[in-house]
């Protein structure tokens, strides 16, 4: 239960456990979050030596009691994340042979499909735990799409089968004990040895041994890791939501993805095995959501610093459109979690044309960086709130630090003066958080607004776009965020008396400055109530600002490292105000694995 607490950002629809005692099986499982399960189990249930449990982000059947995890077909209990694509078609199979199924969901036909190949297993005279496994590799090799599977089996009492696809599944090595969970967070508390799994393998646990093979039943090994960070890291810290910590920690965040990273006389030195970046022509940077906004900023960042040119792709819509890559395509992947499923298409279809590929993860052991030519990590640490904060910075930083060695080895510019700035994000982002009690004061008067916009321009555009997200995300208020130049085409019209409109204004100096200032006083005059995001010492936006939240200055490509924090702590605030569940908003999962 305690690991299905931390895992429960990845899913809270519902929850359900499966015992193993003494050759029994004991399930239990309730709809919505986890302390409706916590309430169940509190009424008795049995202790074990083994034992499975799942927190459910539903797709296939609604979030009922019976389309919980685990599912039972015998004296077998299964859990899984992901979507079987083929289900209905074994479904089918299944029923014509007078199999009778109580779910709505893919899960029961894995369920089914198991406990018959586990009897055919041992009609053959495999025994023990090996049948659990064969008959996981069995069934594995019948499904399609993307899957992770644990199952328990009342006799076997002491054993877990695992069996991964396209979706994550990591082991724990303890003393005398095993773990098996799609994030290690989960058994954190009990050990930080972990050992990534390849594509397509089956994992069989005991207290005492972990077995690796692939579908096909070849032996096969993991890679053994360590986890860099303690049980603390992912504990709320005494702030009242993960978010809130997660909000505080981006100074530290910033830091560690910087570190190592830049020489002392400024140069980017990054580890990139063998990708050579010196002979790139073309730059597609693939992402979803908050991560896709942090590409929109490394476009610019890349185009401006490296001079090449650089394409921005919702990862969901990549490959469809046929893209024109070829070996001199550099694609970068952002993932925070490494197994975000529309990514890691994409990747596969680029590496497939014959693109190289770097991506940008704050997981380790995760699925895109293993199939990727390269990868940068954030070093952001566990980020538990579903809604991104830490990892959309630390992207920044790693799209920055891409788009400055692009340029070392186009040697297009000197990267010195822009890395000492970047040096003194942290100390800047210190002393930036210090500064956000009027910000929550704001959020608070906000709260009843109807609709919410955001405008900006150039580096200002994503941010305007993350802002928006941010609230629709947490407060689900209706939020949209505009490139400001394209407020006379159309957007003007959303705008009445007294709107709220967060204006995010470029570095004073610049022609887009004036040009927002401008747009500032076309919203102002049909009524909006103004709240501008601006740097210290802009007095020329003060006269057209309903609301002013200074920022520290920076140089103009960098802005969004600071800019982009005000507006985290809007959406935090404003969903609290609203009472809504900051950690957990409703229909989201951390973590997307299906496309």
């Amino acid at each position: 239960m305690d690991g299905l607490r931390r895992l429960e950002y990845r899913g809270y629809d519902s929850a359900g456990v499966a015992v193993v005692d003494g050759g029994r099986l004991h399930t239990e499982k309730r709809a919505g979050k986890l302390v409706h399960l916590e309430k169940a189990l509190a009424e008795g249930f049995p202790d074990g030596p083994i034992g499975i449990g799942h927190t459910r982000w539903a797709t296939h059947g609604g979030p009922t009691d019976r389309n919980a995890h685990p599912h039972v077909a015998g004296r077998v209990a299964v859990i899984h994340n992901g979507i079987i694509e083929n289900f209905a078609r074994l479904r089918a199979a299944l029923e014509a042979d007078g199999v009778r199924l109580v779910s709505d969901t893919d899960t029961e036909v894995a369920a089914h499909l198991l406990a018959a190949e586990l009897a055919a297993v041992r009609h053959e005279r495999v025994t023990g735990p090996q049948a659990l496994a064969e008959a996981m590799r069995r069934v594995s090799r019948r499904l399609e799409g993307a899957f992770t599977l644990l199952a328990v089996d009342a006799d076997t009492p002491g054993a877990v089968a695992g069996a991964r696809r396209n979706s994550p599944l990591v082991v724990g090595r303890g003393n005398g004990e095993n773990f098996l969970a799609s994030d290690v967070s989960a058994f954190i508390e009990h050990t930080r040895d972990a050992i990534e799994l390849g594509q397509d393998q089956v994992v069989l646990i005991t207290p005492e041994g972990i077995e690796i093979t692939g579908f096909d039943g070849v032996p096969a090994t993991g890679t053994d890791y360590r986890i860099d960070w303690d049980l603390s890291a992912a504990e709320k810290g005494g702030h009242d939501y993960f978010m809130l910590k997660e909000i505080a920690e981006q100074p530290r965040a910033v830091a560690d993805t910087l570190r190592g990273r830049l020489t002392a006389d400024g140069l980017v030195d990054l580890d990139l095995g063998g990708l050579d970046l010196r002979d790139v022509d073309k730059v597609y940077v693939v992402a979803c959501g908050t991560a896709y906004h942090s590409g929109m900023v490394a476009k610019y960042a890349i185009e401006q610093w490296a001079r090449v040119p650089c394409e921005i792709e919702t990862a969901s819509e990549f490959r469809y459109r046929d893209p024109i890559l070829g070996p001199g395509t550099l694609v970068i992947a952002i993932s925070q979690s490494g197994e975000t499923m529309d990514t890691l298409m994409a990747l596969r279809h680029a590496k497939e044309q014959g693109a190289r590929v770097l991506a940008i993860c704050n997981s380790h052991g995760s699925t895109i960086p293993r199939e990727s030519d390269a990868v940068l990590y954030t070093h952001g640490g566990p980020e538990i709130a579903v809604a991104s904060t830490k990892a959309f910075l630390t992207q920044l930083v790693a799209g920055y630090l891409a788009g400055l060695r692009l340029a070392q080895e186009r040697a297009t510019m000197d990267p010195a003066e822009v890395t000492r700035h970047l040096q003194a994000a942290p100390a800047q982002l210190t002393a930036l958080l210090d500064t956000m009690d009027p910000v929550r004061k704001l959020a608070r008067d906000l709260s009843a607004a109807p609709q919410v916009l955001f405008i900006g321009r150039h580096v200002g555009f994503p941010v305007a776009l993350e802002g928006a997200l941010k609230l629709k995300e947490l407060a689900y208020m209706h939020a949209e965020g505009f490139a400001a130049g394209e407020l006379k085409h159309g957007p003007i019209a959303l705008i009445d008396d007294a709107t709220p409109v967060i204006c995010v204004v470029p570095s004073p100096g610049g022609v887009l400055h004036d040009k927002v200032v401008s747009n500032i006083q076309e919203v102002r005059a049909r009524g909006a109530r103004t709240i501008v995001i601006a740097e210290e010492g802009d007095e020329a936006v003060r006269p057209y600002a309903d609301a002013l939240i200074p920022v520290p200055p920076t140089p103009a490509l960098l802005a969004p490292l600071m800019t982009t924090v005000p507006l985290q702590i809007l959406a935090c605030e404003i969903a609290a105000a609203r009472g809504h569940d900051v950690d957990q908003p409703r229909n989201l999962a951390k973590s997307v694995t299906v496309e």
